[in-house]
């Protein structure tokens, strides 16, 4: 697998709180935008992301962001 599965052509934007989050980098996880452990054989892997206070996060749910795991738009540009 070269590309990641397009989860979906807009971010996913959800109040966080502070702790440890796994990013879902191949597109493949039930539980978007974190990882659930499908990526295993792909050759993919989740990014860790540590968030330090409350506040609301627009993960990339296209896969493709420049600026993982956060959504820099990148969607408005896919097929």
């Amino acid at each position: 697998m070269s590309e990641p599965k397009i989860a979906q052509k807009s971010p996913i934007v959800q109040k966080v709180e502070p702790g440890t989050y796994y990013w879902c980098s191949c597109g493949q996880s039930k539980g978007q935008p974190f990882c659930d452990g499908s990526h295993k054989g792909t050759g993919f892997a989740p990014l860790k992301t540590e968030i330090t206070e409350a506040k609301t996060v627009a993960w990339c749910g296209c896969k493709h962001t420049k600026n993982a795991p956060f959504c820099d738009g990148s969607h408005s540009g896919l097929a």
